[in-house]
């Protein structure tokens, strides 16, 4: 049986925010504030389809903002963690379930020619429309209440864990590594012997130091927080050896 690896993209995989690190490619590298103040909370990704529309209006062409996307840094240690995940697919499948979208995550995973660690990646779709633009919609519509309306992470892996063990595809273990609010419900889908791994001061890490705290019994996986991906490397290495 094969261990998944479950990752969040933003803050994870790449040590910024790619929603945020695209306004770089505007020409001033700043939004105006009638764009800034039309964010309304939990409607992230209908702001981004706006702010996506208004580079679009700046003539900025799909080539420029590809160029400035791939030059997102990575966080410290993950194309190493990647790369043994690519070379080690007969022990690995691997997802990435994030709130970027679909064009960003590909150009960046091109970029970096690590696409080939990725069974399927769950984001908002995102297409480069016939102007130019890149256009946005929401990823799926959900019920949960602790998740922004376009996108329940749990969900998702639920979804996706259904659908392997139906093609016939079961995991000894998850291992779910994130960062922010939006990873605390997909990790209450974690059973014993997962393992959940919060970067370590982010959001994630202090929302489970919290829920413990509180005697939490809807988390029943390991908690294994992480500075670098190579700590990750380290632990699945063993595990898969």
């Amino acid at each position: 049986m094969k261990t998944l690896v479950v990752f969040d993209f933003d803050h994870t995989i790449v040590d910024d925010n790619s929603d945020t690190w695209v306004i770089r490619c505007t020409p001033e590298q700043t939004l105006p504030d009638w764009l800034k103040k039309s964010y309304q909370r939990g409607r992230w990704t209908e702001y981004m389809a706006r702010v996506l529309t208004y580079i679009g209006d700046q003539s900025v062409q799909p080539e420029h903002m590809r160029a400035v996307m791939e030059s997102i840094p990575f966080t410290d240690g993950m194309i190493e963690l990647l790369t043994f995940i690519s070379e080690n697919k007969k022990d690995i499948d691997c997802i990435i379930i994030s709130d970027s979208n679909t064009v960003f995550i590909d150009w960046v995973l091109h970029a970096s020619g690590l696409k080939s660690a990725m069974d399927d990646v769950f984001t908002n779709p995102a297409s480069i429309d016939a102007r130019g633009y890149v256009s946005l919609r929401c990823c799926h519509a959900h019920d949960c209440q602790q998740c922004p309306v376009n996108l329940c992470k749990r969900r998702v892996l639920h979804d996706f864990r259904e659908k392997q063990a139906k093609a016939g595809v079961h995991y000894e273990r998850i291992c779910y590594i994130g960062d922010g609010g939006n990873d605390f419900c997909p990790i209450k889908e974690l059973k014993e012997g997962d393992i959940a791994m919060p970067r370590k001061g982010f959001t994630l890490e202090k929302l489970l130091c919290k829920a413990i705290s509180e005697g939490s019994e809807s988390l029943p996986a390991k908690i294994m927080p992480w500075a670098s991906g190579n700590e990750i490397l380290r632990e699945l290495r063993a595990l898969i050896e």
